[in-house]
């Protein structure tokens, strides 16, 4: 397929994952790791999906810290499609200050925004949706992706599907964005066909999503775009700009306004968030393993295994176990708590244990 004219893939690869430790670290965060057992970090995966799409105009978010690891999982990446934050601000920021690098740089760019840790199977019907959300967003829309539901998540967030929008089959309006929610709305919310998972894809022309910014956070939106005009004052911007995440800050309050379309898709999606979502990726049943599969030895047991050390790991007659050796931690919990990983790291870092963070 070729690529969609003046589409603009933007990728914010920030987050540290704290809920993957200690796989995932400050230093090595999630989307630079094989999640999946390809053999290819969740970065390098999410670049090939999109480059058919967006060719050469693929441009990446990522910390300072994190910029030459990029490069070196992304050679082809040239080092001006890399945006590199000297601390982290969260989405909008990073999403934003991109937008206002491509406001400058093509008149005619429409952008969409894909998170760099995410997993999604069915490249086909992705660029379906993007084809669709592309042309729709030149049209002056805030489009999201609309991923469907395939089981009631309480991991995810949530947008109300409404009516469909005029002009553009295939294409709703986005009635609300709702934040996870609990087991039994959950459920509520995938058996009603109203719901789609937010899994924040966003599609729009940078000055629509700068201008919808402004809106709200002013200074946030006149602080990048100085940014985009003046990178030599990027040092001194940046630690003045709004800490808020784009749902918030954007999405939220433009669906509000009845300004936020959605494509449902289908695409195989998935946030590779926690220990419980690497066992469903890798398959069912017995004891999974990401990674040397020679370093572990089971019986009777079910579970997921990441043998990053040295050391043999044997598991004898436990259920929905989580292992995760590495040279200079091991966490042990159950794929039930595997969200609780968090407040673990949280209380590590209380003890002022940062050098395993």
């Amino acid at each position: 397929m070729p690529g969609i004219e003046h589409f603009w893939a933007v990728v914010p690869a920030g987050g540290s994952g704290t809920r993957l430790w200690p796989l995932s670290r400050a230093g090595s965060p999630k989307f630079l790791h094989d999640l999946t057992g390809s053999g290819r970090s969740l970065l390098q995966e999410t670049a090939e999906r999109l480059t058919p799409l967006a060719e050469e105009r693929l441009l990446v978010v990522t910390g300072s810290r994190h910029r030459d690891a990029v490069l070196a999982q992304l050679p082809r990446l040239s080092t001006e499609r890399i945006l590199a934050e000297p601390s982290p601000r969260d989405s909008t920021a990073a999403i934003g200050w991109a937008a206002a690098v491509l406001e400058r740089a093509d008149p005619e760019a429409v952008m969409g925004s894909f998170a760099a840790d995410h997993v999604v199977r069915d490249r086909a019907a992705l660029a379906r949706a993007v084809t669709l959300a592309v042309e729709v967003g030149r049209d002056g829309h805030l489009v999201t992706i609309g991923i469907e539901p395939t089981r009631p998540s309480t991991a995810f967030g949530y947008l109300r599907q409404g009516a469909p929008l005029e002009g553009h089959p295939g294409a709703y309006v986005v009635e609300e964005f709702v934040e996870k929610p609990g087991p039994d709305l959950a459920a509520a919310y995938v058996e009603s066909g109203q719901y789609r998972w937010n899994a924040g894809m966003f599609v729009a022309r940078p000055s629509v999503l700068l201008d919808l910014l402004a809106t709200w956070h002013p200074a946030l939106a006149a602080g990048l775009r100085t940014v985009a005009a003046d990178p030599g004052r990027l040092d001194q911007i940046w630690p003045t700009l709004d800490r808020i995440a784009i749902d918030h800050a954007v999405a939220e309050p433009a669906a509000a306004e009845g300004l936020v379309a959605t494509i449902p898709a289908d695409l195989g999606w998935d946030d590779i968030g926690d220990f419980h979502s690497i066992a469903d990726a890798l398959g069912a049943g017995g004891v999974q393993v990401l990674g040397d599969g020679s370093r572990v030895l089971s019986e009777a047991s079910t579970g997921l295994v990441v043998p990053e050390g040295r050391r043999l790991v044997a598991l004898v007659g436990v259920d929905d176990v989580v292992v995760v050796d590495t040279p200079d931690a091991l966490l042990v919990t159950t794929r039930d708590r595997a969200q609780d990983v968090k407040a673990l790291v949280d209380r590590i870092r209380e003890t002022g244990r940062d050098e395993v963070l």
